[in-house]
């Protein structure tokens, strides 16, 4: 069905909060006719939709560093869309955009809020990636970096989650720095990919490795930098293993997104005797970094030498089981659903 002739809406609306793992069943659909853009609006179609870990957040009603969505509305999430109506001298029907939002077929939008993406084709990066490693994911990692982990040359980084799209992209870039790295994955098929494809120099399968022992066998000298992004267990483990005046970058905890409330936390006495530095961070608290991570990463996309995968799911039906997916571990690379195809 054309652009002009799709006068419906559809969206994937909270049905219910979850309890534990979110599912298909906490979902419903709801159909709404198009709107008409007012001035400074621009009305696109989704091309694609990110699915990330924050996601398990916003389905709760607990206290958080962004707003619940509500019982009965459309579920957050970031969006490539083409403009199919514009009422902003800035986007024309035709051009993709980065910024909109929601699980829904089309999005109504602000104009200063999105970002028009360059024309696709050779040596350009696909329109996907924009929510990937040249997008929220790719930048996280870029700003706890550079502002946080400030890796140096003979360090020791390790990364949580290291097949994932900001760990990924983390890692790389601590061996940009001349860091010695050192993945934690979840399984053998991604710690392989973190050793040959990403360059890391090894890698730890969580799953099957003793954590404790691996961590003393590459890490001999402590860790000097820790990317955070799973919490549990791994991050007890590595905790234990910070060198002194080791610098760790706080971005998530994906292991205990479905939990009730988070665990008791590990003894931190040690951050007192090693001079640890533990920081929380939100990518959205320097905004001036996406602008920033998309300039210098571009080309290395381009040239290939900033490796990226993703794990594309077909249909925005496929949203709440590929959220569910992310939220154990079972996607592999940066998850995206394809919405409508370009």
């Amino acid at each position: 069905m054309s652009d002009a002739a799709d006068a419906i809406s559809r969206a994937l609306v909270l049905r219910r909060r979850p309890n534990g793992l979110p599912g298909p069943h906490d979902f419903e659909w709801r159909e709404t006719p198009l709107p008409a853009p007012g001035p400074g609006e621009v009305l696109t179609r989704t091309l694609f939709l990110s699915i990330d870990p924050y996601m398990r957040g916003r389905l709760s009603d607990r206290p958080s560093y962004a707003p619940s969505v509500g019982i009965g509305e459309v579920m957050t999430g970031e969006c490539v869309g083409r403009v199919i109506a514009s009422a902003d001298p800035g986007f024309a029907p035709g051009d993709v955009v980065l910024g909109t939002r929601g699980w829904q077929t089309h999005a109504l939008a602000k104009a200063k809020n999105l970002v028009k993406l360059p024309p696709s084709g050779p040596g350009v990066a696909p329109y996907s990636a924009y929510l990937g490693v040249l997008g929220m994911p790719g930048t996280t990692a870029y700003s706890g970096m550079k502002d946080i982990g400030r890796p140096q040359a003979g360090e020791t980084v390790v990364i949580s989650a290291a097949a994932g799209a900001v760990g990924s992209v983390a890692g790389q870039l601590a061996k940009r720095a001349g860091a010695r790295v050192v993945g934690i994955a979840g399984g053998s098929a991604k710690c392989l990919y973190v050793q040959e494809e990403l360059g890391f120099d090894a890698c730890i399968d969580h799953r099957a490795d003793d954590l404790d022992a691996a961590l003393a066998e590459t890490c001999p000298k402590g860790v000097d930098v820790y990317f955070e992004n799973v919490g549990g267990a791994v991050q007890r483990a590595v905790f234990a293993a910070l060198a002194p005046f080791a610098r760790v970058v706080m971005c998530g905890m994906v292991a205990q997104y479905n939990d009730a409330s988070f665990a008791d936390g590990p003894n931190l006495g040690f951050v007192v005797g090693k001079r640890v530095t533990i920081q929380g961070m939100i990518v959205s608290d320097k905004p001036e970094r996406f602008a920033e991570w998309r300039s210098l990463a571009s080309p290395w996309v381009a040239d290939g030498s900033l490796a990226w995968r993703e794990d594309m799911h077909d249909g925005l039906e496929s949203a709440p089981a590929a959220l569910a997916a992310v939220l154990r571990g079972g996607n592999f690379g940066k998850c995206v659903v394809r919405v409508a195809r370009e």
